[in-house]
């Protein structure tokens, strides 16, 4: 096994474990606290105030993320921790999702209402599909890699092996789009038949961090690629949506 740092060898492969199951439970509350509890309407003027919370919370989110990202904090996380380093990412970012979606101010009114089900029966299929799309991608990737648990279960054979440069896959959605898992999140959130305020701020702040973070994103995967992702870029020219963006 790889180094752990200061974590014993023998407690690595739990911590993986139990940030797996942890990055598990925080998506299912997340969809339990979206589909229920955000959507229980309230009367009144939108509150300032809550929007401002809720802006907040997210933000925060949002710079842990950002700042995880950077190799500056990145670095020091491995020496201390080593292969374990993105199973710790992983523990922090579920605990905060968390703490969004049970700490987030419900805001009064409805963003849109439609009742009929030639309209409401696709909408909940295209949310169906960005579940499909974001899960998919995912495992094309490599779920457990993201999960920060195939790092730690990887065998020796594994460890010894040089490492190659960095290839980016084409297959499935990431043959049409860049970022398909953050396309997935615009159809899981948006396709409401009934958009509570509460809904559409939370939907409203991440998609718009999303399409903040994504240039971010892209400069550093370029930089840090020795060229593997500009030849990504040219083969797989559209970002979120083909031929639009």
């Amino acid at each position: 096994m790889q180094s752990t740092g200061v974590v014993p060898p023998r407690f690595a492969q739990p911590i993986a474990l139990g940030g797996l199951l942890f990055f598990l439970d925080a998506l299912l509350y997340f969809a339990y606290r979206y589909e229920v509890v955000f959507a229980r309407e309230l009367a009144g003027p939108i509150g300032t105030a809550a929007v401002t919370v809720d802006v907040a919370l997210f933000t925060v989110f949002a710079l842990h993320h950002s700042v995880f990202a950077r190799d500056a904090f990145r670095k020091p996380i491995t020496r201390l921790v080593g292969v374990l380093e993105r199973s710790i990412y992983v523990w922090v970012a579920s605990a905060m999702f968390i703490a969004v979606c049970a700490w987030w101010q419900p805001v009064a009114g409805v963003a849109w209402r439609l009742h009929e089900p030639s309209v409401v029966w696709p909408l909940r299929a295209t949310q169906l599909l960005g579940v499909w799309l974001t899960l998919r991608s995912a495992w094309i990737i490599d779920f457990f890699a993201l999960a920060g648990a195939r790092q730690v279960w990887r065998d020796e054979g594994d460890d010894s092996e040089p490492a190659g440069p960095m290839v980016f896959k084409t297959s499935g959605p990431y043959g049409r789009v860049r970022h398909p898992i953050y396309a997935g999140w615009f159809l899981l959130v948006f396709p409401v038949p009934i958009m509570t305020m509460t809904q559409f701020v939370f939907a409203l702040t991440s998609s718009v961090y999303l399409l903040i973070a994504i240039p971010f994103e892209e400069r550093s995967l370029r930089r840090s690629s020795a060229g593997a992702y500009d030849e990504y870029m040219k083969q797989v020219r559209w970002k979120l949506l083909p031929h639009v963006y």
